[in-house]
């Protein structure tokens, strides 16, 4: 049974011979490559007759244009609506607020905790500290530095002043002063309701700003002019230093800061003053060629000889020579004119330098002495036969004790003499700490992951042990030795190269460093901090080498492209002031 909306169609089909024929889609009149849209193969006369037919039926009935059109805008006006709305979650973007004006209110604000909670590098002009600077911009960085820090303090002076704002003001006291600890936060009231809420919204100023006011009105009014601009109850302030009437944009503590002396960057030269040649000065990690004595005499050691170059006169001397052996370490004694000699066949001599004489031979060794440390008469020395040997220069015998630790080639021996330790390393990654004359080790660290030659004592703080590893290391390690605790390491630095020689500044808390693979840098530190004062680069070779003078100023390298460079490293020991230089404390009236 077909619908009463087929009625039109069955009307259409009445009309034609074929109604089987017409249930088919009707013929085109257009052609097929024409653009104009098909048209159905009915005339208007019959469309007319369908649509009477249909309204005899009573099955529809004629649609009203005006109510069509009506119904056809709302359509179109919901299809719209529907369009904008996006399909997604509604974007939270913010409103955009336009204006020509806008006062921040920091009423409810902690200031000084935001402050202290900014990072260093928030600022834009402050550099990074782990990035890497060029060797030849300290001086620049240094200066930075020092303007970035005075930025930051001038920033704070200019904020804060002496007091710490709070997001709640406390209560007054007595006489209209308030309670104000400049070390620690305001601790809130136990009843914040009490207390009026800060204001959302920015306020103005409830007196006017262009108009004059006695200091009588104000003060009778309510409103106390500020405490940096003190004026007085009886007529105008006439303090010409007051704030009041300053040309400068900052404040007077502000001002006092900026121009107060300021601590020059500490600027070294890195040119050396002196490069002396060292022909045949052997390029191994394992050996220790160089060493500056108390008499500022230079001793160096080159293939079979060793030569001694007077810093005063610049006059060089030929110590001695082995007609069949060759040099591998030499050592001065720490006061006086002697100067202990390690050999490639395992011997030890002590010359007299200022005699030039050889004053006996020692053995014990079955491999070279590349380490040699002076601790009054008692003469240490390390060898490739992994074994240390305490000698006593007083007495007949070869050695005093043997010391067996390490596993292989000792390289590395420096003896701290204010508490009797002595501080060995090896070729097996090991860093041990003797107590006197003890065959046991107190220590043995094994943290290093290269061979340990670069060894130094602290003179400035007890017990400071100061240890670099080799090119698979290539890190500066500090050690505490008086502490019974496993928690001996105190920090660890990674320097990017293989530490070759270590040795602390007498004048001041810096250490200097001399490395290998692959930069060839000799670098001063500032401890604890561990920054770096200056990069020297000159050696061509690993920096193998290191001595520094008597008085604590010019450190000499030397390297395996045969030269010795002297540098201005260290300033001048300022004069201690103790109490041997104030004489009244010596009289007794």
């Amino acid at each position: 049974m077909a619908e009463e909306g087929d009625s039109a169609l069955r009307v259409t089909t009445s009309n034609s011979g074929n109604v089987a024929n017409d249930v088919h889609t009707p013929t085109l009149l257009s052609p097929p490559d024409s653009k104009t849209p098909p048209t159905i193969t009915t005339s208007n006369k019959r469309h007319s007759d369908t649509m009477a037919n249909a309204g005899r039926d009573g099955s529809s009935e004629p649609v009203d244009a005006q109510a069509l059109s009506k119904a056809l805008e709302k359509f179109e006006q919901a299809g719209r609506q529907r369009e904008r709305t996006p399909g997604a979650s509604p974007s939270r973007k913010r409103q955009r607020i336009y204006g020509d004006r806008f006062i921040p209110n920091r009423s409810g604000q902690d200031l000084q905790s935001s402050y202290s909670l900014l990072h260093e590098d928030g600022s834009p002009s402050t550099p990074s500290r782990s990035r890497q600077r060029a060797a030849h911009s300290e001086l620049n960085f240094q200066r930075t530095e020092e303007a970035n820090r005075m930025y930051s303090s001038l920033l704070r002076s200019e904020m804060f002043e002496s007091t710490i704002p709070q997001s709640i003001q406390a209560s007054p006291l007595r006489h209209g002063t308030t309670y104000h600890d400049p070390t620690h936060s305001q601790t809130p009231p136990a009843n914040p309701s009490s207390m009026p809420a800060p204001a959302m919204t920015p306020s103005t100023p409830h007196k006017n700003l262009f108009s004059y006011t006695s200091p009588h009105q104000a003060y009778s009014s309510g409103h106390g002019t500020p405490s940096r601009t003190p004026q007085s109850r009886h007529g105008p302030n006439l303090n010409v230093d007051s704030e009041l009437y300053s040309l400068s944009p900052i404040k007077f503590g502000s001002q006092k800061m900026l121009l107060s002396p300021r601590k020059t960057p500490r600027v070294v030269s890195k040119v050396p003053y002196k490069v002396l040649d060292a022909p045949d000065l052997a390029d191994d990690f394992y050996l220790n060629l160089v060493d500056w004595g108390s008499q500022n005499i230079l001793g160096v050691g080159l293939g079979q000889c060793v030569y001694m170059w007077n810093s005063s006169s610049g006059r060089v001397t030929k110590l001695c020579e082995l007609p069949d052996d060759t040099v591998t370490s030499v050592n001065w004694i720490q006061r006086g004119s002697h100067i202990a000699i390690g050999t490639h066949k395992g011997y030890v001599q002590i010359w007299d330098a200022n005699v030039q004489r050889r004053l006996r031979t020692m053995t014990g060794h079955t491999g070279r002495v590349g380490a040699l440390a002076w601790n009054e008469h008692i003469l240490t020395s390390g060898s490739r036969d992994r074994l240390i040997y305490h000698r006593d220069v007083r007495q007949p015998d070869q050695w005093l004790q043997k010391l067996v630790g390490h596993k292989q080639e000792v390289c590395g021996l420096k003896w701290n003499s204010d508490d009797g330790q002595l501080a060995s390393g090896g070729n097996d990654n090991k860093l041990m700490v003797w107590d006197k004359l003890n065959a046991e080790p107190t220590y043995k660290w094994s943290e290093h992951s290269a061979a340990v030659k670069a060894i130094a004592w602290s003179p400035h703080q007890r017990g400071l042990l100061a240890s670099g590893g080799g090119t698979a290391d290539r890190s500066i390690k500090f050690w505490n030795t008086l502490i019974t605790t496993p928690a001996n390491l105190l920090s660890s630095l990674d320097t990017g190269s293989q530490v070759c020689n270590l040795a602390w500044s007498r004048n001041s808390n810096e250490l200097v460093s001399t490395h290998g693979y692959s930069q060839n840098q000799i670098i001063i530190w500032k401890y604890p901090s561990m920054q770096q004062v200056v990069s020297l680069t000159g050696h061509t070779y690993r920096v193998l080498y290191l001595a520094m003078s008597p008085d604590g100023q010019v450190i000499v390298t030397g390297a395996g492209d045969e030269t010795l460079r002297f540098w201005n490293a260290f300033k001048k020991r300022e004069p201690s002031r103790g109490l041997a230089e104030g004489s009244s404390w010596g009289a007794i009236r």
